[in-house]
């Protein structure tokens, strides 16, 4: 039986070089970097790796490259997202061959479909695809997958998890209640940081989290934390990552904030494939700015020259404490604990 997909998966960013093409000595040295730093995953091809703006072929390209490097150090997660089920399909047969250990597939993107559709949607992929597939829950972006879908589509062997990428706990809580007695084995994984302790709380296996490319220590150590219970110390973390994550998501255009704060970690990125305006160029410096300050809070880049303003960057103690008290309250009343 293939192993559970558990812990920390980076959906890896792509480096390009100054020709706008895949920087393959790059992400061969990034891939490795990342496992070094103790990711348990990889995630290429996924959101934050800009996989629509690759063509297929790039985006096998990209999943061959990482089976490489990753040499069975940690799994392969694939991402397999294809406007329809035929060539959905089609990258399944690759990246089974490439050695992929599963792959995540995207609900139906960019016409919204409705619950059933959905379900015959995956349904009809799992029956025929030769490698495990992991559901991608994004509903910002494609059509949502809701609590009776997921359980339905739970009975099917050859799905063996899911990426939720919503951020919400209500929802994730009653999705392990639903499918968990179910499907032991499944794998439930949360692409939202910003709640990722959280999540890991209430039963989460892992995240697949883009924060991760940049401060890969940091996401274990929320990961590790929270596995053995330490979930004050596990919070603490997470309010700083918090932080970096809003200054890398919310100032830039997506994923362009992550891009930055990997390349301050010594790595040549280049720019992605989405031109850009000259009023954002301009802006980049001082968000840059702002991104290596909090690095280096986490001990991990030197400040800019310039220096750094006072941030608050971590919750008061008995605020966090007092959240996690009331979160496994919450656990222990609904008897998940």
């Amino acid at each position: 039986m293939p192993a559970r997909l558990e812990g920390i998966f980076t959906p890896t960013l792509v480096p390009f070089d100054a020709e706008g093409e895949i920087n393959e000595p790059e992400l061969r040295r990034f891939v490795s970097w990342l496992i070094e730093r103790g990711v348990h995953g990889l995630y290429p091809n996924g959101s934050t790796g800009e996989f629509p703006r690759l063509s297929p072929e790039e985006r096998r390209r990209v999943v061959r490259i990482t089976c490489e490097e990753a040499r069975g150090r940690v799994p392969v997660l694939a991402g397999a997202a294809e406007a329809n089920v035929k060539e959905t399909l089609a990258a399944c047969e690759a990246y089974s061959g490439m050695g992929a250990n599963a792959v995540a597939i995207v609900s139906p993107f960019y016409y919204r479909l409705a619950a059933d559709s959905v379900f015959a949607y995956f349904a009809e992929i799992a029956r025929h695809s030769p490698i495990d597939i992991t559901l991608y829950n994004i509903p910002m972006f494609a059509s949502p997958i809701d609590v009776p879908t997921i359980r339905r589509l739970a009975e099917f062997p050859r799905i063996v998890g899911i990426k939720d990428s919503s951020g919400d706990l209500a929802f994730m809580m009653r999705l392990i209640a639903a499918v968990r007695p179910l499907r032991p084995d499944f794998s439930f994984l949360t692409g939202w940081e910003a709640v990722l302790a959280p999540m890991l709380m209430i039963g989460c296996d892992g995240g697949t989290n883009a924060s991760s490319n940049a401060v890969p220590e940091v996401t274990r150590t929320i990961y590790e934390l929270s596995r053995a219970g330490k979930f004050a110390e596990a919070m603490r973390w997470q309010y700083r990552i918090l932080e970096l994550f809003d200054a890398m998501l919310y100032p830039f255009e997506f994923p362009d904030g992550f891009r930055a704060a990997a390349e301050m970690r010594g790595f040549r990125f280049g720019h992605g494939r989405q031109p850009m305006s000259s009023q954002r160029q301009s802006d980049r410096a001082p968000l840059e700015s702002v991104l290596q300050c909090i690095l280096a809070d986490f001990g991990l880049v030197e400040r800019p020259a310039g220096g750094c303003a006072p941030r608050v960057h971590e919750a008061p103690r008995d605020a966090t404490e007092q959240v996690v008290h009331e979160v496994m309250r919450a656990l222990e009343e609904r008897g998940l604990l």
